[in-house]
């Protein structure tokens, strides 16, 4: 009997210290307080109600976004950009904490003892960047607005044809790898900011750099556009109208050109901008050595000045040919000739430095100009001089008329054979004479139209011309024959 009341006693007290132990259990795992100790960014709030703590941490961490931050101008040292730290993408959370503070009061019993009897005195708070924030704050059009915007710098021709240099204007951009690293830097780390009296926030430097334009006063001077090295002109006198606005598009369209070093100028390009930005006019145009109604007329009279102002320079003549007939605006051998296709004028740029072409047409005269770099105690004389006057034939052709009449119907002209020199003058004494081309002008026919009767001596009468097809000098496009 006393064993069996032994043995109830002992069950008793296993259930009443189980009973116990288990009420403390509950007791504990169910308190609705933070452990003791706790800190979270270094505020305490161990003792505090579980509800109460999540929203004093909660508290904290919006005033942590609200903290002002302060962008100081690298220049001035002023405060240049103002706001919070929210506003510049900055997020604050203590998730850690707040995962671990649900864990106090989920799961079962001896997890939630677990938790509570392990759980860390001291949590940390994290920043969180997101950087499209401030990027989209502090944008292009910010920048713009606040900075400017680069300017190039410009080389201007003046009045005088001296070269004048503006020098370009740089602008200062956010360089955002060092900002996003001064911010991270910057960036408060725990709540201890908050307990200070001051209200100064987070400051920093806001990091620039020069944004240079694209073009520099530096590019621009190294290209060696230094002087104008040489002019050439000619007249238009007598041209119509027509020719004097096809003068003027092929000069648009050579003005402004630049050449690099060894760059060659090509007179069938010129003529291909000019005739799809200004166009061209009736005038008359060479056709198989003789005038006729045409298009572009005048044309070539871009292209003998330009070559001009080339042999003036120096500059390696890569093609040139002289017109089928003499020009009243240059000595013979001094022109040259265009025909799309067939005929091209080329020049190569062997200054070693850059060559700006300015060309305008002006009371009725066409002016070239070369600017670029060039010794000032070199020059060259062109002379031309005629070594052949080539006599023009007789051609005679059945017109129909009565008896053994003649009638003459183009007078005939003589052509020639012209040499053309260039000589080279240091200080002004010369130094080199090269002949630079032998050209031929052909004569012109004289064409006589006889009655069917004539009895004189008429080689070619009854011949017919091999026909060809036309070959268009100094103009574009068809003729008002074709």
């Amino acid at each position: 009997m006393k064993k069996v009341h032994f043995i109830m006693i002992v069950v008793l007290s296993v259930i009443l210290a189980g009973s116990v132990i288990y009420g403390g259990l509950h007791l504990y795992a169910n308190r609705n307080i933070v452990p003791e100790g706790v800190t979270v960014g270094g505020h305490g709030i161990g003792g505090m109600k579980l509800d109460e703590a999540a929203d004093r941490v909660r508290s904290d961490l919006q005033a942590m976004e609200a903290i002002p931050l302060v962008l100081i101008d690298q220049e001035t040292r002023a405060p240049d950009v103002q706001m919070s730290l929210g506003e510049a993408g900055i997020v604050y959370n203590a998730d850690h904490f707040m995962g671990a503070l649900e864990g106090l009061q989920k799961g079962s019993l001896l997890q939630r003892v677990r938790v509570r009897a392990s759980f860390p005195r001291s949590w940390n708070i994290e920043a969180e960047r997101r950087p499209e924030v401030l990027e989209k704050r502090l944008n292009t059009e910010w920048e713009k607005a606040r900075y400017g915007e680069p300017a190039n710098a410009v080389r201007r021709i003046e009045a005088d044809d001296t070269v004048k240099y503006i020098p370009e204007i740089p602008v200062y951009r956010i360089q955002w790898k060092s900002l996003r690293t001064r911010l991270d830097e910057s960036l408060p780390a725990d709540f201890s900011i908050l307990d200070q009296t001051d209200d100064g926030g987070v400051e920093l430097v806001l990091p620039l750099a020069v944004e240079e334009p694209d073009i520099t006063l530096e590019k621009l001077k190294k290209e060696g556009i230094e002087r104008r090295i040489t002019l050439f002109s000619t007249k238009l006198r007598g041209s119509s109208a027509g020719r004097v606005f096809n003068v003027a598009s092929a000069a648009r369209a050579v003005d402004g050109m630049i050449l690099e070093p060894e760059g060659v100028f090509d007179y069938g390009k010129v003529i291909a901008k000019a005739e799809s930005q200004y166009g061209f006019r009736k005038a008359p145009v060479i056709v198989n050595g003789r005038l006729q109604p045409g298009i572009g007329g005048g044309i070539c009279q871009v292209s003998s000045t330009v070559y001009n102002a080339a042999l003036r320079a120096g500059l390696e003549i890569v093609e040139r040919r002289n017109h089928s007939l003499p020009v009243s605006y240059l000595p013979k051998g001094q022109d040259a000739t265009f025909a799309s296709g067939y005929i091209n004028f080329r020049f190569r740029n062997n200054t070693g430095k850059h060559l700006l072409l300015r060309t305008g047409v002006r009371n009725g005269v066409l002016t070239v100009k070369f600017f670029g770099t060039f010794p000032s105690n070199v020059s060259y004389r062109i002379e031309s001089r005629t070594v052949e006057t080539l006599s023009p034939s007789v051609s005679y052709v059945n017109s129909g008329l009565p008896g053994s009449g003649q009638q003459l119907i183009q007078e005939g002209k003589p052509g020639y054979v012209v040499d053309t020199f260039r000589t080279k003058l240091i200080n002004g004494k010369p130094v080199e004479r090269i002949r630079i081309s032998r050209d031929t002008y052909s004569a012109q026919k004289r064409v006589i139209a006889i009655g069917s009767e004539f009895r004189g001596r008429t080689p070619n009468t009854d011949r017919q011309q091999p026909s060809r097809s036309p070959l268009i000098e100094d103009g574009v496009g068809k003729t008002d024959s074709d």
